[in-house]
């Protein structure tokens, strides 16, 4: 009888280790209330130093549970850093927010991400691949397309040598094979 007891609680002990029927990490194949996230309007102005450049992007989530941003790196930098603007100065944070049926957006004079240490200046029509990672969600891989240096979607007008319908559409997500998420 003993016997039988151990063998009933160790088994029952493995299931509770099992992952089957556990839910996956939050990601975007439609899962109620998971987060459902997109990237869209991604770029990078062309670094005027060697050193750093800056990212700008936006981060939708179609699904009803927010999560975070959590961290992002590049083979471009030795580190990339995000970064919050207030009082026309600029403070590093450890995440942002990106709220359920909400956005995190980052642009210039705003949030963004700073890339240190650059393995080489990327320059104009170059296309820089990041990886984001979200506190729920699965990693999202995105190329940043490298821009002039004043180029700013909000104006489009002079100073940017890129051609029309480029901007808020431009930069491209890839993501795991298994789910579509979407200064």
């Amino acid at each position: 009888m003993t016997g039988t007891v151990l063998a009933l609680c160790a088994g029952l002990t493995l299931a509770g280790c099992s992952t089957a029927g556990t839910p996956a990490k939050a990601d975007s194949d439609g899962g109620g209330d998971r987060p459902r996230l997109s990237v869209a309007g991604a770029f990078m102005p062309r670094p005027v130093g060697d050193d750093m450049a800056a990212g700008f992007l936006t981060v939708r989530n179609d699904g009803g549970t927010a999560d975070r941003l959590t961290s992002v790196t590049s083979t471009l930098a030795d580190e990339v850093t995000m970064h919050t603007a207030k009082d026309q100065r600029m403070h590093e944070v450890d995440s942002f927010a990106v709220p359920a049926e909400g956005e995190l957006s980052l642009r210039r004079g705003g949030d963004h991400l700073m890339f240190m240490g650059l393995g080489k200046r990327p320059a104009e029509g170059d296309t820089v691949t990041v990886e984001l990672r979200f506190e729920k969600s699965e990693p999202v891989t995105v190329d940043l397309p490298v821009k002039s240096a004043s180029y700013n979607p909000a104006t489009t007008t002079g100073g940017d040598s890129s051609g029309p319908g480029e901007g808020a559409g431009s930069g491209a997500a890839t993501h795991p094979p298994s789910h579509s998420a979407g200064h």
